[in-house]
């Protein structure tokens, strides 16, 4: 693929993931009746590097064509939305079903059963319409939903244990999670001051363990590249 190709084929992605933003930003002031309980703290957003997109099909044992790219990866465009709580996650993504030319692609809820390392998030995949002179297609845009402490802890997992070379990986992990589990607790309780407490509680991450899903179950949500996907490729 060159340089060329690129910039050619990852269009229709990056209009696919503007269209999207704009509709996540009138959802922003549109979603609750009080204008001052929005619901997103802020918005990350990027578009898969052509190295990343090659390094990426190699390792799915495909050549790194163009074609191969529209068949294979679903996450060339990425949208990460940070909020302020569960109930406002739920709300957004209820939200977002409601509108009926997105088609929703994949799903996967680690808010409500947490991956056994401690990860929480929600992950959908959506089909969105792009129009051109000669028609319409769906291209597809990754969305992950979390809350702040849900982004704190993924970034300062991913941080500890993939950016430095350490012996003791196993029982730092083991900590992780157990922070994991007191952020959860402190979520809550910041919800119930606010009244924002979601009908919708997290399983326990014991729970979860029995569960143990992998990255095998939905391999576009690795939980250990979720903040290289946006902070490294940017």
């Amino acid at each position: 693929m060159t340089n060329e190709q690129y910039y050619t084929f990852i269009q229709p992605y990056t209009d696919a993931k503007e269209i999207l933003l704009a509709r996540l930003n009138v959802l922003e002031h549109n979603l609750y009746n009080d204008s001052a309980a929005r619901p997103i703290h802020n918005i990350q957003n990027r578009i898969k590097k052509k190295k990343s997109i090659e390094n990426k099909l190699i390792k799915k044992e495909k050549e790194p064509t163009m074609m191969n790219a529209k068949d294979y990866l679903q996450d060339i465009a990425g949208v990460r939305v940070i909020c302020y709580f569960i109930e406002d996650i739920y709300s957004l993504i209820e939200a977002l079903k409601l509108q009926s030319d997105l088609i929703v692609i994949k799903e996967r809820d680690y808010i409500d059963r947490p991956k056994a390392n401690g990860y929480r998030s929600y992950h959908v995949i959506v089909g969105v319409p792009v129009y051109c002179m000669d028609g319409m297609e769906y291209f597809p845009v990754e969305i992950q939903f979390r809350t702040m402490s849900m982004d704190f802890w993924a970034s300062m997992e991913h941080r500890i244990l993939y950016k430095t070379t350490r012996d003791d990986k196993a029982q730092i992990a083991a900590e992780l999670k157990e922070y994991a589990n007191v952020l959860v607790k402190i979520e809550k309780r910041f919800a119930d001051y606010t009244g924002e407490r979601t009908q919708k509680d997290p399983l326990s991450l014991e729970a979860a363990e029995a569960i143990c899903l992998t990255e095998t179950d939905h391999p576009e949500f690795s939980p250990d590249l979720s903040s290289q996907i946006f902070l490294k490729e940017s």
